[in-house]
């Protein structure tokens, strides 16, 4: 009996999963096919609206993989190696947010085999080339975070070289968690530039844009992050984060999404309330008109989207409900997403009527995905929950991992051993 065939008749739920994560991994692997075959022609992108579906998961991906930049922080920056329990599970879904970020681009650029020109040509003065570098170099920068986990979980421990590199790399983390925290930060805050310095759009042109795609990654990454440890805990049965580490974790998300729900309604205000440019406010009723534009702003991306998940993380009653967290993460993970949406298609969908000659010469851009489109998110959304559910399974992510038991009987041993030190040092009754 094979050891693939021993693990199937062990984990045959676990093994039905994969399958079909596999399956649709293998529906994008045909869908990307497809398109590098035929072009962008079987796309419904256009020379008036060339972004929509994949740019949208391309910096979804990058957005939500930004808890690995904030808990690394934690850890080597700020010295907390307590959050060392978390911050493993945070690399890995970052590597994983910026591959699935990489694949959308791979198929979008429309010329997949110049992938590579970035790098070689630099254009120094596009915000765009900027991120292309950030990305790759931060990319770099978590493989190299990645690998001793991978080391020391697989058989790859006995082979002497690569035990001595992990070890290696391991030592560095230091100097890689600072590298990897300025990349974060400028590439992040570069997305958000790359809409709000064209004044030419006027309902893309926010001063505040860089800082709120900055404070959206730190909210939706960490809070995904969080999720997926949940979920993998329950289905694994264990305990895989100490309760202060948890606690913690989700008050840091919750600070993080009510500063983005304050700075987010601030800028709007400051283009809605306070003042009223005849130019936004044209741009704003066309979307009103031919999309769901207001309506996904106020429920998706300020109420489910951060008020919400705000509430349920600094809440203490709620904190400490574990399927509470569940849904905090995932609806902050969908705010994140319908933000980038927004963003991504707004200033396409409205034409660009300000250059002499042109006015009411445009109609506004209409967009819905293809069936190929959505082909290559389905897998995409399959190869990132297929490699999660493997490294969960097989690597090492959670120095903490426990038995519930294990983990209760902790609990009652520190809360036993702390009413001691309290006894301990309470003054003796006087005589």
């Amino acid at each position: 009996m094979t050891a693939v065939t021993r693990f199937v008749r062990r984990s045959p739920i676990f093994s039905a999963w994969i399958a079909l994560l596999a399956i649709m991994f293998g529906i994008g692997i045909v869908s990307i096919i497809y398109v590098l075959i035929h072009g962008l022609q079987v796309t419904n992108l256009s020379d008036q609206l060339p972004w929509g579906l994949w740019i949208t998961v391309d910096l979804s991906s990058i957005a939500l993989g930004a808890g690995a930049f904030t808990l690394s922080a934690f850890v080597y920056i700020f010295n907390m190696k307590r959050y060392e329990a978390i911050a493993r599970a945070a690399v890995v879904v970052g590597l994983l947010g910026y591959s699935s970020a990489m694949i959308a681009l791979f198929v979008d650029i429309g010329r997949p085999d110049r992938f590579y020109f970035p790098v070689i040509f630099w254009q120094v003065h596009s915000v765009l080339w900027e991120i292309t570098m950030c990305v790759v170099f931060y990319s770099s920068v978590l493989l190299m975070e990645v690998f001793p986990i991978i080391v020391e979980s697989t058989p790859l421990r006995n082979i002497r070289f690569l035990r001595g590199l992990a070890h290696f790399l391991h030592r560095i983390m230091p100097i890689a968690a600072w590298i990897g925290m300025g990349l974060s930060l400028l590439h992040q805050s570069s997305l958000g530039a790359t809409y709000g310095v064209l004044i030419a759009r006027p309902v893309w042109f926010s001063p505040s844009a860089p800082v709120l795609f900055i404070l959206s990654a730190v909210a939706g990454g960490i809070a995904l992050t969080l999720t997926v440890t949940l979920i993998t805990a329950d289905l694994k049965r264990k305990c895989l984060l100490p309760p202060d580490i948890l606690n913690n974790v989700a008050r840091f998300a919750g600070f993080a999404a009510l500063a983005y729900l304050y700075l987010k309604l601030w800028s709007w205000a400051v283009t809605n309330y306070y003042s009223h440019p005849p130019a936004i406010r044209h741009d704003l009723e066309l979307l009103g008109e031919h999309t769901p534009y207001g309506f996904t702003f106020w429920w998706f991306e300020i109420l489910l989207g951060a008020l919400i998940p705000a509430i349920i993380y600094l809440w203490p009653r709620t904190r400490r409900n574990r399927y509470a967290l569940m849904l905090a993460g995932l609806l902050s993970a969908l705010g994140v997403v319908v933000f980038r949406w927004n963003m991504t298609l707004s200033g396409f969908v409205v034409p660009m009527d300000w250059s002499p000659g042109v006015a009411n010469v445009f109609t506004p851009a209409t967009y819905w995905p293809s069936l190929v489109e959505w082909g290559v998110v389905v897998g995409i959304v399959g190869y990132w929950l297929l490699a999660w559910s493997l490294a969960a399974r097989f690597l090492k992510l959670y120095p903490y991992e426990r038995t519930i038991e294990e983990a209760r009987r902790e609990m009652l041993e520190r809360a036993a051993a702390e009413r001691s030190a309290l006894d301990e040092s309470a003054p003796a009754p006087a005589r």
